[in-house]
């Protein structure tokens, strides 16, 4: 990775404020709404199937993100990807909960297999069963089995390469350790803490995230998505380190946001700890 490339990154998101059109689940559409204007990206959502090609056309990136489907969330996905690739968007696909029933891990196959996928962006087992390789799952939070540690990290990074050169998409795979490839690099990311995994959405907020740094970053997509998944994690780390007394996920919740909404291109190159792996 060049230097600066992490700074130039968000840079470009704060400088362009990038329109990102997200179809995301209801659990969590608030909190992504929120973490793109925080970042210095601006949102708008809708699923609607007659709404969605105009909403897609004036944006610059689309997140499709599979947490609560239904008929017409899936139409709309496909109409809204459909445009997309037309424009020339970059698409972002969150498989949530892939391997978790039939219908997610067939919808997120079928946007992987007939859009032009971007980024995908999930756990190690959601990413696992979208690559047909999954042994279990549990739901929307990764198998123990799949955990992505020291031990695994590896073989973790040739199976996230593989899939890229595969799909032609880069394969962000978030965890403990974050591992994002292209078909050629792999790096592992070591920021972020537990307790983003205590709240709802901080996947979710990330997708949308990773739009807003594609789209503003054209060419340099891979490099973009490392600084969107240090960006993410740095900003937990900031969180937690406010956390005192009573305070609680939902305190966390706030907190991340706020630092998500305070980072800039220079605590982000200072503080990412990305590795390249062989």
């Amino acid at each position: 990775m060049e230097p600066f490339a992490l700074q130039r990154a968000l840079d470009n998101v704060r400088a362009t404020t990038p329109l990102v059109h997200s179809i995301t689940n209801y659990v969590t559409v608030n909190d992504c709404a929120n973490a793109l204007l925080a970042i210095g990206a601006s949102p708008i959502m809708s699923d609607e199937p007659a709404d969605v090609e105009d909403i897609t056309s004036i944006c610059g990136g689309l997140t499709l993100n599979i947490g609560t489907l239904n008929e017409r969330s899936i139409e709309g996905m496909f109409a809204a990807g459909a445009r997309a690739g037309e424009l020339g968007h970059p698409i972002v696909l969150d498989p949530v909960g892939a391997g978790a029933s039939a219908l997610r891990t067939r919808v997120a196959g079928d946007l992987l297999d007939k859009l032009s996928v971007s980024v995908i962006r999930g756990n190690m087992s959601e990413v696992k069963a979208l690559a047909g390789g999954a042994a279990a799952t549990r739901g929307v939070d990764v198998c123990p089995d799949d955990a992505v540690r020291e031990g695994n990290l590896a073989a973790g990074a040739v199976f996230a390469r593989d899939f890229a050169a595969k799909t032609g998409a880069i394969v962000a795979i978030t965890g403990a350790i974050d591992i994002v490839a292209d078909a050629e690099r792999a790096y592992a990311v070591r920021n972020g803490h537990p307790l983003m995994g205590r709240i709802t959405g901080a996947g979710c907020m990330l997708s949308c995230v990773c739009a807003a740094f594609a789209v503003a970053n054209p060419g340099a997509t891979l490099d973009a998505m490392a600084a969107a998944v240090a960006g993410m994690g740095l900003a937990g780390q900031v969180a937690q380190n406010r956390m005192s007394g009573y305070d609680g996920n939902a305190t966390f919740r706030t907190y991340l946001l706020d630092a998500l909404y305070n980072l800039d291109g220079a605590a982000l190159e200072a503080g990412a700890r990305i590795e390249e792996l062989a």
